[in-house]
């Protein structure tokens, strides 16, 4: 009688890993990004705090005056205030960059990889589910239209939380953060484009296509020279913003314009890779704290307001999805993620680490400063009570992800030291080459 033999070689497949680690370029040029956005977001903090003083001072009437202070030509319809140039137009830098930098990522980055994609997406999905969710649950029958307030995070803020409290922090964490805050705001101007555009006019968003396209085809050719670039983009922002659009989608929209590889096709320095040197300290170094002085000033009026505040659903709601919705909305679909494609954490790493960067996605100033405007209107109350919903949560996600991170930060330190053991002094670490 025949029978198989027991012993047959099967192919061994490894498991997956999250949170492995990726090539040494991808991570020299996240810390390179890390160093530019830590400066930003002390600067942004900055900008907070003179904002929060000033609002809060003796002199607040001349800060309301200086945010609505109107400044542009009124013949093109752009005589706006201060506050609207800085929301409009300067984050419309910021969402150049961030779409500069997610189309890198996905055309010539780790995350071209969709196995590696799969993980931030779904993280940054997780992220602004639940946070919806949580505001939902708080003002069910009351102001549901801010919903999308708790749902994004803010890039350079929790990067300088992270500089400070996780600079041992490994690469792959790191770069998984950065992704995470990127695909995370860029959804956060998809909803703002879909639910927050109140009146549509069609003939200047159609006209915009022209100065976008012949953005696109110099770009693509590989053009550099600003005094050709710049006009056309400025065109195609003004014509966006008169459309109704909220005008930060053409930052977006230039930003996935430009070609990341070189005209050969091989990877490099491309174009998207030197506008984003160019344009990455502007954004983080000046448009953003800006941003953050016109948007961030609002007048608590002590502890009688700070309590009107605290009572209010809305507040509530912002802050339940920044400190509760976005760790769990994080976790859970990284957790969902790993389940799926059967991934294990990489050695060394523990859910802990996974809980502490997703408490970091709970500081949702920039955007959800941005998108409180136009979900309750400029100098509203209940705009005020979203900023010190925003300011409060913000700083509550902060606190807690610094306890978690500091609970880890030995293993960081070993886990770091590993990553910088160069023995063949080619100026490339060792474990990058194995």
């Amino acid at each position: 009688m025949l029978t198989r033999p027991r012993n047959r070689s099967r192919p061994v497949t490894q498991a997956p890993r999250l949170f492995s680690r990726g090539s040494w370029a991808e991570a020299r040029r996240v810390a390179d990004v890390l160093r530019k956005e830590t400066i930003g977001g002390a600067l942004l903090l900055l900008g907070t705090v003179i904002a929060l003083v000033w609002a809060n001072s003796p002199w607040s009437g001349r800060y309301d005056a200086l945010v609505a202070y109107e400044v542009g030509p009124a013949a093109l319809h752009l005589d706006l205030s201060l506050g609207t140039w800085a929301a409009d137009g300067l984050l419309a830098i910021f969402f150049f960059v961030a779409g500069l930098e997610l189309k890198r990522e996905f055309v010539a980055g780790d995350l071209r990889d969709p196995r590696r994609a799969a993980v931030p997406v779904a993280a940054a999905v997780g992220g602004v589910v639940v946070p919806a969710l949580c505001y939902v649950v708080l003002n069910l029958g009351g102001a549901l239209k801010g919903w999308a307030i708790p749902t994004a995070t803010d890039i350079a803020f929790a990067l300088a939380v992270l500089a400070v409290v996780g600079r041992f922090l490994p690469s792959a964490l790191r770069t998984f953060l950065l992704t995470l805050a990127v695909v995370d705001d860029l959804l956060a101007i998809l909803i703002i484009a879909v639910f927050y555009t109140a009146q549509l006019s069609i003939i200047p968003l159609l006209a915009a296509l022209a100065p976008l396209g012949l953005f696109t085809v110099l770009v693509q050719r590989r053009v550099r020279s600003w005094w050709l670039l710049l006009p056309l983009a400025f065109t195609a922002w003004a014509l966006v913003h008169a459309s109704g659009v909220h005008a930060t989608v053409a930052g977006v929209l230039l930003g996935f314009a430009v070609p990341v590889l070189r005209r050969d096709g091989a990877e490099g320095h491309g174009l998207a890779e030197h506008f984003e040197h160019r344009f990455r300290p502007l954004s983080a170094g000046i448009a953003v704290p800006i941003f953050a002085f016109f948007a961030a000033g609002v007048t608590v009026g002590g502890l009688d307001g700070l309590r009107s505040a605290l009572t209010d659903p809305i507040a509530l709601g912002i802050m339940a999805g920044l400190i509760v919705g976005k760790p769990i909305g994080i976790v859970l679909a990284t957790w969902l993620t790993a389940r799926f494609t059967r991934a294990r954490i990489d050695t060394g790493l523990t859910w802990v680490d996974v809980t502490g960067l997703a408490m970091l996605g709970g500081i949702g100033f920039t955007v959800s400063l941005l998108i409180g405007e136009l979900a309750f209107g400029t100098g509203s109350e209940s705009d005020d009570h979203v900023k010190v919903a925003v300011l409060l949560g913000s700083l509550a996600a902060a606190l807690l992800a610094t306890v978690v991170l500091r609970m880890r930060n030995r293993t960081y330190r070993q886990l770091h030291a590993a990553e910088q053991v160069d023995r063949d002094n080619d100026n490339i670490p060792d474990v990058y080459q194995h």
